[in-house]
């Protein structure tokens, strides 16, 4: 490799996955905080319906976790 060139990026799925659920995430924190939910319930009901199943249960469940940390203060 010519040490002028940057490698190339990776193509694999998890690369994409990870855009993917960062996406979905900035989405659920701007759909709750639009909303201004009451409780950690409600901002799940947020989530779920922004990912619609496009993440994993642990994905999820951090993603519940760090919106309603930012929402319900």
């Amino acid at each position: 490799m010519h040490p002028h060139h940057a490698p190339a990026l990776p193509t694999s799925s998890a690369v994409c996955e990870s855009d993917r659920a960062r996406y979905l995430h900035l989405v659920a924190a701007a759909r709750a905080t639009a909303v201004r939910p009451a409780s950690e319930q409600q901002i799940a009901d947020i989530v779920r319906v922004t990912v619609d199943d496009e993440v994993d249960t642990v994905t999820f469940r951090a993603i519940v976790a760090d919106v309603a940390t930012d929402v319900l203060r």
